[in-house]
């Protein structure tokens, strides 16, 4: 795995790991918002999908170094 791609993935565990505190502290606010909660949920799902493309950008770098090795 590269370094920038590294790097890219843990920023984006980041913000997920940030939505799902959000999303946390949302489920026991009676208060709360059910659309933003509905926003945070499009996040994540947004977020894990960019993470997965990242770790196959990261795989495929990592595989082609290796074949060219």
């Amino acid at each position: 795995m590269t370094d920038e791609s590294l790097t890219r993935a843990e920023e984006l565990l980041a913000r997920l790991e940030a939505a799902r505190d959000e999303l946390d502290r949302l489920s026991t606010d009676e208060n709360a918002s059910p659309e933003r909660a509905l926003e945070i949920l499009s996040e994540l799902s947004e977020l894990a999908k960019a993470v997965e493309e990242e770790l196959e950008r990261a795989k495929r770098e990592a595989e082609s170094d290796a074949a060219q090795s």
